[in-house]
Formats: C-alpha cells, structure tokens, sequence
C-alpha cells in the first residue's frame, strides 16, 4: 500500500458500498425523483411538508409551521404565499396581537392526495427485487425515529 491510499474499513468492506452510504446515495436519487414529479404539478418538497403539517395539525401559525418544516419564518412566508396562489390554504388575519392561523383548502388536500400517488408511482418503481416493501419501509421508518423515541 502505497502513503497516497487511504487505509481500508476494517471489515474490508468498501466505504461505497456500506450500507449507510447507499442508503444516503439512495435517498438523494429518490429526492431528486420525487421533486422532479412535484414540480409538475407546481409543488416542492418543503410546499408538501408545510401542506402535510397543516392537514395533521390545522390552523398552526406562521411560526409553528416553521419550525416543524425546519425553515425560517421568512422563509415559510415565501413557501405560504406560493401555497396561497394556488389555492392551497388559507390565512386567516390576525386579531392585533395574535398570530395569523393557516389552513389547508380544498385544493391543499387535493394536492396532498396527488402528490401521495406520485410517491406511490415511484414506490412502484423501485428496484426492490424479492426485497419485501413492507420489511423494507419498516426498517426506514424505525431508522428515521430520532434517538431516545
């Protein structure tokens, strides 16, 4: 081995394909696939997850659903007003001193039904071979729990 080669894992398994790589790898691909079809229908990743937090938790505010989504108030402003051009959701103005409350629409849950088959399309896709799907999103859904829930 020459000083230029980086020592191997001490499994001897490649760091390319460890199972975490992949899996990054994967989801990057499987991002880029989903945000590819959401944009035909004039939708984003951050518009589903701010369109999902309202249908779980209506009439949450500005700031609440910022910090679900994981963004910025700015920035969720941005996100709501693009949702509010297409007849997503609602705002409903403030009383002086109390925050405005957001709703979703008709067309907001449309959009979420849309947009749950086309992640069902893309699921329907996947190379998964004699994997079997409800094993698989088990483990992915045990694996995104935060430690300690």
């Amino acid at each position: 081995m020459t000083t230029d080669e980086p020592p191997a894992p001490p499994s001897g398994q490649s760091l390319v394909t460890s199972t975490t790589m992949l899996l990054v790898g994967a989801g990057r691909v499987a991002q880029r696939r989903l945000e590819t079809a959401l944009r035909k229908h004039g939708l984003t990743l951050r518009h589903l997850g701010a369109l999902g937090h309202l249908a779980r938790n209506p009439e949450l505010s500005y700031s609440d659903l910022a910090r679900r989504v994981a963004v910025t108030v700015q920035s969720m402003h941005s996100t709501i007003a693009t949702l509010v051009e297409l007849g997503a959701i609602d705002v409903e103005s403030a009383e002086r001193g109390r925050p405005a409350r957001l709703r979703l629409t008709a067309r907001g849950t449309e959009l979420l039904r849309t947009a749950g088959r086309v992640a069902q399309e893309l699921d329907a896709a996947l190379p998964l071979g004699e994997l079997d799907p409800h094993a698989l999103r088990a483990a992915l859904l045990e694996m995104s729990r935060p430690p300690g829930v």
